[in-house]
């Protein structure tokens, strides 16, 4: 197959393009590289059938061209993080409803088989049952969540009027090599790893016990291939690992001192998905243990040198937005 993977120099991403092309398939990597990095690219750039283009999914007309042709768009382009979000709804909107509308259209226009797109399960908000099931309640509790599910609202529904051959799979706590190691504060494995590196206490928010369905990059790349593969249409599929794990877990994983810092508001005591519906319908499961993955990235671990070092005083001034603006909606595991 001819391939496009917006945000295809992106963190999960750049091994989705890796698994495509081990399985044969051509790959244009579309990227605006905001947050893509090129070196994420260099294991397959040298390889025949594989391609680069350097584009923004709000430029309708510019990306237009590069769908030509392309059988399968997996649509990874987007911004993240709670914070920016609130500080930055407009461009979030921009980004991540307008973008995937602008995709979409691309798609199809240039009768595109298969469009599978990155939500996020941040869309839940705080869910009243674990593990969550697809049919939970959508309750997203900052910017970033509610553009990621509108952007997801909109790939079900051209499925539905337009007959695109489209699904969805909200993504549990991807984690892996490559993660970004730049910007805003964020994913505890960037966070941490880098307190490792330079030999600073891990900043653990509250007690510690908040448990995370912490799924492996390369697994969330396979549910990507297999969802392309199939030939289901117009769903949402959770992606998650199957378990969930306590961020004391993950310290004792990664070894080193530990100081705490407040709860945030609107963080939720577990995520954890209910992974019944993909495993039945695409048979995907799962396949990277935390304890493999974990020691992969202390393998890899120099990764995160140039990252920014979080302490308390400047995580609570880079979360100052958060405590203004969200309300604490906690809930525990039921």
């Amino acid at each position: 197959m001819k391939t496009l993977v917006t945000g295809g120099a992106g963190f999960i991403g750049s091994h989705l393009c890796e698994l495509l092309v081990a399985q044969g398939h051509e790959v244009l990597a579309l990227d605006s590289l905001v947050s893509g990095r090129l070196q994420n690219l260099k294991t397959i750039a040298s390889q025949p059938g594989v391609r680069f283009v350097q584009a923004d999914i709000c430029d309708s007309a510019g990306i237009a061209p590069h769908f030509e042709g392309v059988d399968w768009v997996f649509h990874l382009a987007g911004l993240a993080d709670i914070v920016p979000s609130i500080e930055q709804p407009g461009q979030y909107f921009h980004t991540n409803v307008t973008g995937t509308l602008n995709v979409l259209e691309a798609a199809r226009h240039c009768g595109a088989k298969r469009l599978v797109y990155a939500a996020s399960s941040s869309s839940y908000g705080v869910p009243e049952v674990y593990p969550t099931r697809e049919t939970a309640p959508i309750k997203p509790l900052y910017p970033y969540a509610l553009t990621k599910h509108m952007g997801e609202e909109l790939v079900l529904h051209w499925a539905r009027v337009y007959q695109l051959p489209a699904m969805s799979l909200r993504l549990f706590n991807v984690y892996g090599t490559r993660s970004r190691t730049s910007g805003a504060y964020g994913a505890v494995f960037g966070v941490f790893l880098a307190q490792k590196l330079h030999g600073q206490p891990f900043t653990v928010v509250g007690d510690g016990r908040q448990t995370r369905d912490f799924t492996y990059v390369t697994d969330v790349a396979r549910a990507f291939l297999a969802a392309a593969e199939s030939g289901l249409s117009g769903l949402a599929l959770n992606v998650g690992s199957g378990d969930h794990y306590s961020v004391n877990r993950l310290v004792e994983l990664l070894g080193g001192d530990v100081v705490h810092i407040p709860r945030r508001p609107g963080e939720p005591d577990c995520t954890f998905a209910d992974v019944g519906q993909i495993r039945r319908l695409l048979g995907w499961q799962a396949q990277v243990p935390l304890e493999r993955g974990v020691q992969t990235l202390i393998d890899n671990i120099d990764a995160w040198r140039e990252a920014p070092v979080w302490d308390q005083a400047s995580i609570d001034q880079a979360t100052a937005t958060w405590f203004r603006h969200l309300k604490e909606e906690s809930t525990h595991v039921a």
